[in-house]
């Protein structure tokens, strides 16, 4: 029997969609490369639930469990806590309080109390619920350094403190981010005019020249993730990973991808240029992280949160039908709140998100509105919406089929108990906003569900499938994978081909 590994690797692209990896399959060269090549790939992969969001998406990775039993709805009610201010500070705190239940890090450690690990990220929610309610090395990129929230520690350690004094981010004021290939080599316009989200649209994007200015605004670069991987191969070497009998964990959060498909889109030459440069990035990081931990003693997992609708302006230039809902839902809720007011006390009770409306239910009933009544009336006007495919409500959801996917998408993505009042469906190529010159996620239609599953090394033999799986396989698998077992329920299934190889 072949020995555990020493380090399994779980790195989650935000933003990274199921057709990026073939896509560009011809160009790879690095780490894509080696994940294609070399990996279980699993090309149907999904995040299967309806808010298709970055903490949503992060929560169901390694525990197994959808948002309707993670508790992690949303970014709005993801990791935002007050009560655990960053350190250093000053900043909004985070923690993973919300967070119900265990996740692969828990159940490790349930079997082996001496196991260690390290999740960092490019955001906070990506970096704290890959490993859930665990406290210990936690960190993300936050104003120029790498924090964490005293949810986790009052100081930094150390190694961490050093690495912030080094300044990496700020030493890149002023720095052009340039096409890495030839201009002919991308098929791809540069500069459309929906694209930039209000800044230039056309290479090269330069950096603040001001340190402080370029570190905090790092985030819409690429460089963002070279800057992660170094740190997080910083901590391996600090912290020890992999260096005993035991199996560790390292959690990885990459964001630029996000950043930048929200600003130029997933067709934009910006996007391929940033798949390139990180498709390098990961080829350096998986040779630096072997030279501290064997290849053939670590496992490593590759997934996306969420994926990404293309711009509606581009979609309607070839002919399909798209556009924006966010002004249109925003208006609505707005309106309504206005209604509502003189007899809630509140001028917003009611909030909304990717086609949630959602609120105090218990203050509606407390002061003379009825939750049910108010749902239907605003379900029935955000159905008379261009755009909108389906709205929910809980009496309706509670009665449409069990085969109905689309409702069982918005199962999975409430938990009982949360106070909803709408969910809402938009057809394929609608988007939840309405920004202009940036593009979003958020739906359960196919753009925004599916997402890579690549499972490599560790005696994992390479292969192809193509029947769907879901994100919440992936802790189950990796349990199964190393011989522990979950301390709860869960949602996820364990991948067959994973632990026995892949069918032929």
């Amino acid at each position: 029997m072949a020995p555990p590994p020493r380090l399994v690797v779980v790195l989650v692209v935000d933003q990274m969609r199921a057709d990026y990896l073939d896509r560009w399959a011809r160009e790879w060269t690095g780490g894509f490369r080696r994940l294609r090549e070399g990996g279980l790939v699993y090309s149907q992969g999904m995040q299967d639930h309806a808010l298709t969001q970055t903490a949503p998406g992060h929560a169901t990775i390694l525990s197994g469990r959808f948002p309707a039993h993670t508790g992690i709805v949303a970014n709005a009610v993801g990791v935002s806590d007050p009560l655990a201010p960053l350190v250093p500070g000053p900043g909004p705190g985070a923690s993973p309080r919300r967070f119900a239940g265990t996740a692969l890090l828990d159940w490790l450690q349930a079997a082996r109390p001496d196991t260690r690990f390290l999740s960092v990220a490019g955001k906070d929610r990506s970096a704290i619920l890959l490993v859930g309610r665990a406290r210990g090395p936690v960190f993300w990129y936050g104003d120029g350094r790498f924090v964490t929230s005293r949810y986790y520690s009052d100081t930094l350690p150390a190694w961490v403190a050093a690495y912030n004094r080094r300044g990496w981010g700020a030493a890149l004021a002023g720095r052009h981010w340039e096409l890495l290939r030839p201009a002919p080599a991308y098929p791809e316009a540069d500069g459309e005019p929906y694209e930039g989200d209000g800044g230039e649209a056309v290479f090269p994007h330069p950096l603040p020249r001001d340190p402080a200015r370029a570190a905090r605004e790092l985030s819409g670069f690429p460089w963002l993730d070279s800057l992660t991987l170094d740190f997080a191969l910083e901590g391996v070497r600090s912290l020890g990973l992999g260096a005993g009998s035991r199996t560790d964990l390292l959690a990885l959060g990459l964001a630029a991808t996000d950043a930048i498909g929200h600003r130029f889109g997933p067709d934009s030459r910006e996007l391929h240029d940033q798949l390139l440069r990180l498709d390098r990035y990961l080829g350096w990081f998986l040779d630096s992280l072997a030279a501290l931990v064997p290849s053939r003693r670590t496992v490593l997992v590759f997934t996306g949160d969420h994926g990404v609708t293309p711009f509606p302006e581009r979609s309607r230039r070839e002919g399909r039908p798209a556009g924006r809902l966010g002004t249109a839902v925003n208006s609505l809720v707005s309106r309504t709140n206005q209604q509502i007011a003189p007899r809630t006390g509140m001028p917003a009770v009611l909030k909304t998100t990717s086609g949630l409306i959602y609120g105090d239910v218990g203050l509606l009933r407390a002061r003379g509105t009825d939750p049910d009544s108010l749902a239907a009336a605003l379900a029935g006007a955000l159905a008379r919406v261009e755009g909108v495919a389906r709205v929910f409500t809980p009496a309706t959801l509670g009665a449409a089929p069990a085969e109905d996917s689309m409702a069982a998408r918005w199962r999975r993505s409430l938990p009982e108990g949360f106070p909803w009042l709408v969910g809402a469906v938009a057809r394929p190529g609608y988007i939840w906003s309405g920004s202009e010159r940036s593009t979003t996620h958020g739906t359960p239609n196919p753009d925004d569900v599916l997402v890579p599953i690549v499972f490599l090394g560790g005696g994992i033999r390479p292969g192809r499938v193509a029947r769907p799986v879901r994100t919440v396989d992936i802790g189950p698998t990796l349990a199964r994978l190393l011989g522990v077992r979950p301390l709860e329920p869960v949602d996820g299934a364990v991948l067959g081909e994973v632990v026995r190889g892949p069918s032929r």
